[in-house]
């Protein structure tokens, strides 16, 4: 080797190694050695011995370069040192050294490290486009005025426009209008100053169909070598379904904290309530003149209704022992009409549509009727005595339904975010007390299921129970419709 380019061949700013004709080191520089976490010099090592694992790609541009005498590339290949538990990215080029008649006698192994790909710009976008296209996160990607330059397939699945639609657009196509408009101007604040040039934080958007959707968002200002600001990344966290689950808590907690109160309120009011009873019947006997009866009557009127509302007090309050079994929704909802039939107005038409298979779920065939009469009953009192009711029982991949719907006057969105609250009743006074949803709602719970209701004012109720298919005995597939 020439001084020239032994000097050369040290200097070099990549690795660099020459490979003998057995493939083993004749010399490497300091570059290589640094790449490979070498403190010694490798003379007469082999491929193998010196890159582990990753040999045989080395191995093979090695032999192809000596056989057909011509330089060999490889790009973006794995270099995992044998001495080192860490993988780097490379390109390798493998030069074949000729002897004045023609014969090879040595390869020059040249190394240009990749790992990073600082020096890879297509193969770093083509990496971070991929990750930019599979991320379960909403992404887009704006330009300097806050135009949509693109938007990833989940930003199409939570928000239901197409990416085509929303292209050349401002992200406020998603907007709710119920956001404060002082997170946008913070937001701006953040994301144009150079020494911060980014933001987080909640907002509320909309899909397509006007559903809201409370958002996580988090954007990035993208800006050049000259430091101007030329995209901004936002990246957003679709909360709708951590925001169900934390309600779903919290109205658990709130029911048990109000189940004990009751049965506590309950329990006190009941004695007295009994001895006024008890008291008025025995004034009642005692002076049966017709002015004393008649307030007598009103009295005992009013204690049945507080008597009324300390029994539901107590069934909100009580979590009787359960007796589990197998339960035919079918003939749930069969039997329940025919209990109410006769107590309700004959001008309410009644439908049912059963599955021509059984709809089998394992629960408490006690606490199941009484949520399918009290969903039938409230369906009753909203029609006032002139309608329709129809009750479904089906199966799906969800699990297994019953849904009760009528066509009365239906309720809006402020009526329908308290229905399963306890004491929330929207019957005259005396009527109800407002106990019967919320004890469903504990009863479906506590069979691992849901309680969910859509209505409009003027479009009628459907309240859907949805519980756990049984499975079947033989630990097989759950009992559905075929």
């Amino acid at each position: 080797m020439s001084d020239w380019f032994a000097d050369s061949f040290d200097a070099a700013s990549t690795g660099a190694v020459l490979l003998d004709p057995t493939g083993h080191v004749a010399r490497a520089n300091p570059m290589f050695r640094e790449l490979l976490g070498l403190k010694e010099e490798p003379k007469g090592l082999s491929l193998r011995e010196l890159l582990g694992r990753t040999a045989p790609l080395f191995e093979r541009g090695w032999r192809q370069a000596l056989e057909e005498a011509h330089k060999v590339e490889l790009r973006g290949v794995p270099l995992e040192p044998a001495s080192q538990d860490r993988r780097r990215t490379v390109d390798a080029e493998f030069h074949p050294q000729l002897e004045a008649g023609g014969r090879e006698t040595t390869v020059l192994l040249v190394v240009h490290d990749r790992t990073g790909f600082a020096e890879n710009a297509p193969e770093a976008a083509r990496l971070f486009y991929q990750a930019f296209l599979h991320s379960t996160n909403v992404m887009e990607l704006t330009d300097r005025d806050g135009y949509l330059v693109d938007v990833n397939p989940a930003f199409e699945r939570v928000y239901g426009f197409r990416r085509e639609e929303v292209l050349g657009r401002r992200p406020s196509l998603v907007a709710s209008g119920r956001t404060d408009r002082a997170i946008y101007n913070r937001m701006w604040d953040a994301l144009l100053d150079p020494k911060v040039g980014s933001w987080s934080g909640e907002i509320i958007n909309r899909d397509r169909q006007g559903t809201e959707h409370p958002i996580l968002l988090a954007i990035s200002a993208i800006r050049g070598e000259d430091g101007a600001v030329t995209h901004f990344l936002g990246v957003a966290v679709d909360l709708t379904e951590r925001r169900a689950w934390e309600r779903a808590a919290m109205h658990s907690e709130r029911m048990f904290s109000l189940g004990q109160l009751a049965a506590g309120v309950a329990h006190e009011i009941n004695t007295p309530l009994a001895n006024i009873m008890l008291i008025a019947e025995s004034i009642r006997r005692r002076n049966p003149d017709p002015w004393t009866s008649e307030r007598i009557d009103s009295l005992l009127g009013q204690s049945e209704s507080a008597a009324r509302i300390v029994r539901g007090l107590l069934d909100f309050a009580r979590r009787p022992e359960t007796k589990v079994g197998e339960v035919d929704l079918g003939k749930v909802v069969t039997n329940s009409v025919s209990f109410l039939k006769g107590k309700q107005s004959s001008a309410v038409e009644v439908e049912i549509e059963t599955a021509k298979t059984p709809v089998v779920v394992h629960g408490d065939r006690e606490q199941i009727t009484q949520v399918v009469v009290n969903l039938l009953n409230n369906a009753y009192d909203a029609l006032d005595g002139h309608g329709r009711v129809v009750l479904r029982v089906f199966a799906d991949e969800d699990g297994a339904h019953v849904t009760v719907s009528d066509n009365g006057p239906g309720m809006g969105p402020e009526v329908q975010a308290h229905l399963f609250e306890p004491f929330f009743t929207t019957k005259p006074e005396g009527k109800g007390t407002g106990l019967g949803l919320a004890i469903c709602h504990g009863i479906v719970q506590s069979h691992g299921g849901t309680i969910d209701v859509d209505s409009a004012v003027g479009e009628g109720s459907t309240f859907d129970v949805r519980l756990p298919l049984s499975l079947a005995p033989s630990g097989g597939p759950p009992r559905h419709v075929g």
